[in-house]
């Protein structure tokens, strides 16, 4: 059954088995998952002409949280070479990363 469907539902559905199965799920039920959701994909988006974003801005938070968390006020020099970044860039990340916390810290007070 699986030769009719869709090439980019079948992939679907074994990329969502493969990482099901990273996170120790078993290979059937990580392989019946994945046929569920790409069923749900063809239900719900089915003939629509969709872009799947690169989703780059999640990303650099992801990054920038990463950066944060390691930085102990002395490592710019060392965090900007393992991310492949320049120092000053560094400092603005840690900058405006800081501000988001302290945002939404003091927000949570009222």
């Amino acid at each position: 059954m699986e030769a009719f469907r869709h090439e980019l539902l079948a992939d679907m559905a074994d990329q969502i088995a493969v990482v099901l199965q990273d996170y120790k799920i078993a290979p059937e039920v990580a392989e019946q998952c994945g046929s569920a959701v790409a069923d749900h994909m063809a239900k719900h988006w089915g003939g629509q002409h969709v872009t799947i974003p690169k989703d780059y801005a999640f990303k650099l938070t992801q990054r920038d949280l990463e950066i944060w968390e390691r930085f102990n006020g002395t490592n710019h020099g060392e965090l900007a070479r393992e991310y492949d970044l320049t120092t000053s860039a560094i400092y603005r990340i840690i900058k405006r990363t800081k501000k988001k916390a302290t945002d939404r810290a003091q927000a949570s007070l009222f």
